[in-house]
């Protein structure tokens, strides 16, 4: 066998396998993946996010209200890493 002709099987064979491989590909039926079961966890209530939530719908006159002052710089700090402070800044 010449070198020609061993690449011509070679090349052959490949496809053959390549074909092959395909045929399986897409003869296989694929699984629907299970669903995972869902857990619902329900956050504690945050007093200080529901102090946002009433400054927030002041809207401007918030910026004039001692409690959402107070509530922002708890905000704030908590965002920031500080240790809470009981006194207003």
């Amino acid at each position: 066998m010449d070198a020609a002709m061993l690449a011509r099987l070679g090349a052959v064979i490949f496809v053959a396998i390549a074909g092959m491989a395909a045929v399986l590909e897409m003869s296989r039926e694929e699984k629907a993946p299970e669903p995972s079961p869902i857990r619902t966890v329900e956050a504690e209530r945050d007093p200080l996010r529901d102090e946002q939530q009433r400054c927030q719908q002041l809207g401007e006159a918030a910026a004039q209200d001692a409690a959402c002052l107070k509530v922002w710089a708890q905000t704030r700090d908590r965002f920031l890493g500080r240790p809470a402070t009981t006194e207003g800044h």
